[in-house]
């Protein structure tokens, strides 16, 4: 498995896109319980579930991993999705925040893990406000919660400043192995 951590709009969505579309990654689909974005598809890009659901998986042991971000959004990996999708020989790539990097983390499981950083935090700053769907209150919790997100990037096996996507993707690849 490999693990992309990261502030939110750092660009992990484009370096995992890229990363899959080399045909050796398959991007595990992670759960949620917010709503989806414009465009966004069930399945695809998250397993939508309600509150009690989301708990319930919990509560199963359904999750390899889960947190609460961003106020009260839940995110999970579900264990079964990875499991199959680990079975066709290819990466599975999580793009996960630092809580459920460290979940993972302790639970001795097979993994590479790499943070990625912004070139500088104005530069995140304006990736954030770029963003059509994202209003100017949660920019700034998003801000705050980078800079914590960001000491712990030391805790990741590879650190790469997300400034150039073809080097990015390079690193990654050459400490994958893929």
């Amino acid at each position: 498995m490999l693990v992309l951590s990261g502030p939110s709009g750092v660009g992990k969505s484009t370096v995992c896109a890229r990363l899959v579309a080399t045909g050796r990654y398959v991007w595990s689909v992670s759960a949620t319980t917010r709503a989806p974005r414009p465009g966004e598809v069930e399945g695809k890009n998250y397993f939508f579930l309600d509150r009690a659901t989301f708990e319930r998986w919990i509560e199963d042991g359904q999750f390899l991993e889960w947190a609460r971000v961003h106020g009260e959004t839940l995110y999970g990996t579900p264990r079964r999705f990875v499991a199959e999708q680990l079975a066709t020989g290819r990466h599975v790539l999580l793009d996960i925040d630092v809580q459920g990097a460290a979940q993972l983390r302790v639970a001795d499981l097979p993994l590479v893990t790499v943070f990625l950083l912004p070139p500088s935090l104005e530069v995140l700053r304006a990736r954030l406000e770029g963003r059509r769907d994202t209003p100017p209150a949660e920019v700034e919790r998003r801000m705050a919660r980078a800079q914590a997100e960001i000491a712990e990037a030391p805790r990741f096996d590879l650190q790469l400043v997300n400034d150039d996507l073809d080097a990015v993707v390079r690193a990654i690849e050459a400490r994958v192995g893929a």
